[in-house]
């Protein structure tokens, strides 16, 4: 894409180039750069103020540092990003990944998998699992299972009522299935405070408007846990029964790898940075490609290949219940390779995954 380093990092004061670099390659973790932004949940006004009054607004939080702010420059990289090639790698089972025709497809995907870092470095990605669920004429509703970054806790976190915002408008938030949700386990709550500063699902949201706009948008945050793929079934079953047409998606990173993020086992170099695509990364996407939702939180946390395990978890787990038996591996990236004919050589590098099941 043709984007000059301004407009790609945005206006963030105070943070060196190599440290917006990292920051948007791999998205916020705990401890790193000291950003602080204003976000929060926006209590409406306007001509329907008594009716908004009761009725939240999630408002964005790294517009600006991870995607553009302005509508004009979001649907100017959407579009770019909308033209992007789906190059299919790897389909089916282990056992069958042999067999799959060499235009291997999947034709009524229910689900996949996204990264979740700044659009210049995973946006391709994102865009051409996003653009594969959005053709689906029926679809009503994307689940977006997220990576927790920034809060603490067991229970998976529904932001269940009102609205998010992007740059694009605002997507509705589908409160029939939220409710449904919550009121079936003890491991999903509704908390919509816990997604006021969380980045993996927010970025995800005008890349559905885009594809979609007249869907609308449950947004459920998933720390790692054994249970984490029971949560996926259990929105699975209550999507079933309600008879909900929805998407199901799992926001996750991959491998980071090298001395920024204190994971070095081979060493720093393109050596390791290989090792940690070919090798890590391919751990983890093997599970992912079996659909194996029950090994996923233990391998990423065995490996560290993963940092949104548990939405990687309930996501395969809900496209199950819905009746997936394939997935297929469209993109298969890393920050370095993004990065590298602009920013140089460098130490350290994040991978990014798209998947789709069906």
């Amino acid at each position: 894409m043709s984007l000059g380093l301004n407009q790609v990092f945005g206006n963030i004061c105070g943070i060196g180039l190599f440290q917006v670099t990292h920051l948007i390659a791999s998205g916020w973790r705990s401890g790193d750069n000291k950003l602080y932004v204003v976000g929060s949940v926006l209590i409406g006004v306007g001509p329907r103020a008594r009716e908004n009054l009761t009725m939240p607004v999630r408002t964005p939080v790294v517009a600006g540092q991870f995607y553009p702010v302005s509508r004009e420059q979001c649907q100017a990289e959407l579009a770019e990003y909308a033209t992007v090639s789906v190059s299919t790698q790897e389909a089916g089972t282990a056992a069958d990944r042999d067999r799959v025709e060499p235009a291997g497809r999947i034709d009524r995907p229910v689900g996949g998998i996204v990264p979740h870092a700044g659009w210049v470095c995973s946006g391709s990605v994102a865009a051409c699992v996003i653009r594969e669920l959005a053709r689906d004429p029926a679809l009503e509703t994307f689940v977006v299972f997220g990576a927790v970054h920034r809060v603490s806790g067991i229970q998976a976190s529904v932001f269940g009522r009102g609205s998010w915002r992007t740059p694009l408008g605002d997507i509705e938030i589908d409160e029939a299935l939220a409710s449904a949700v919550v009121s079936a386990s003890p491991l999903i709550v509704a908390d919509p405070d816990a997604h006021r500063l969380e980045h993996s699902i927010e970025v995800q949201v005008p890349f559905i408007q885009h594809f979609r706009s007249s869907v609308k948008l449950l947004p459920i945050m998933v720390p790692p846990s054994a249970s984490s793929h029971e949560v996926g079934r259990i929105v699975g079953q209550k999507s079933r029964e309600l008879g909900r047409v929805a998407a199901f998606l799992g926001s996750t990173d991959l491998t980071h790898y090298g001395p920024r993020y204190g994971f070095v086992p081979h060493g720093v170099g393109p050596a390791a940075l290989k090792w940690a695509k070919d090798v890590n990364d391919r751990r983890l996407l093997e599970i992912v490609l079996d659909l194996q939702a029950d090994r996923v939180v233990y391998e990423a946390e065995r490996h560290h290949n993963a940092c949104g395990s548990g939405a990687v978890a309930a996501a395969i787990s809900a496209c199950r219940e819905k009746g997936a038996s394939r997935a297929l591996l469209l993109q298969h990236t890393t920050s370095y390779e993004v990065l590298r004919a602009r920013m140089g050589e460098m130490d350290d590098a994040v991978g990014y995954a798209g998947v789709i099941f069906g």
